[in-house]
């Protein structure tokens, strides 16, 4: 019997009250929390406003606060001048949940007109300093229209799973253009220089603005809780072993 009989049935719900934008950019919690770091700087970075949020249902849970100010786990944030959707995932989303979850970004993007997805994303592989590099895996039409006139390769060989999996296999068989970003991560939280490359490549494949020299300090900032919330993750992760999957 799989895992997944095991488990509640677990369901998403997305609230906004501004539709999103042609292009959605992910980052959620994973090991490492690069993925996350790079989003919730953008958003901190480029003056987004909060224009919705995601809740849970039959999923372990976490209300996140800051000067005793609680705040929804998963958010959504724009502006009216940028053609940009963020959403930054502070829950830890298990490989069982994961494609409930996906599906509901998949079926709020489709009603409302996003034309593409892409999400950051931080790998605990085996790596040497020379592989500090960001890598893509994304469809083909996403690659024609984002990355033709970068330098970020494509990743050799492996497997998506969970969120990613689900997201980028909408993309092969529909019009939404979908890519994952990803980059070697330590364990150390955050970690900071592969959040750094994740936000300079992202900043270059959308043109977006972003000064990356605050990065370290804002990540700095909020170690204390960053660390928590790895530590959580970790723990999560160590109950999803059987599950988990491997990049090459």
């Amino acid at each position: 019997m799989s895992q997944e009989s095991h488990q509640p049935r677990v369901s998403f719900e997305i609230s906004s009250h501004v539709e999103p934008d042609d292009v959605l950019l992910a980052g959620i919690s994973e090991f490492g929390l690069a993925g996350l770091t790079a989003v919730e700087y953008l958003v901190d970075h480029l003056d987004l406003e909060k224009t919705g949020h995601i809740t849970a249902e039959q999923l372990p849970t976490i209300t996140p606060f800051e000067n005793g100010q609680p705040r929804h786990h998963t958010r959504l944030f724009s502006r009216p001048d940028l053609d940009v959707t963020i959403l930054v995932g502070e829950l830890f989303v298990p490989v069982w949940a994961a494609g409930s979850f996906a599906n509901a970004i998949l079926d709020w993007t489709g009603e409302n007109g996003v034309e593409e997805i892409a999400v950051l994303s931080g790998v605990p592989v085996p790596h040497g300093p020379e592989e500090h590099h960001v890598f893509y895996i994304a469809t083909e039409d996403y690659q024609k229209k984002r990355l033709g006139n970068t330098d970020i390769p494509g990743m050799g060989r492996g497997f998506l799973d969970g969120v990613n999996a689900t997201l980028i296999g909408r993309g092969i068989d529909s019009q939404l253009e979908t890519g994952v970003f990803v980059t070697p991560v330590h364990a150390q939280t955050p970690d900071v220089e592969a959040a750094l490359r994740l936000t300079e490549s992202i900043a270059d494949v959308y043109n977006l603005s972003v000064d990356t020299a605050p990065l370290e300090s804002f990540a700095e900032e909020v170690s204390e809780y960053y660390t928590e919330l790895a530590g959580r993750v970790e723990s999560a992760r160590e109950s999803e072993r059987p599950d988990d999957r491997m990049y090459m």
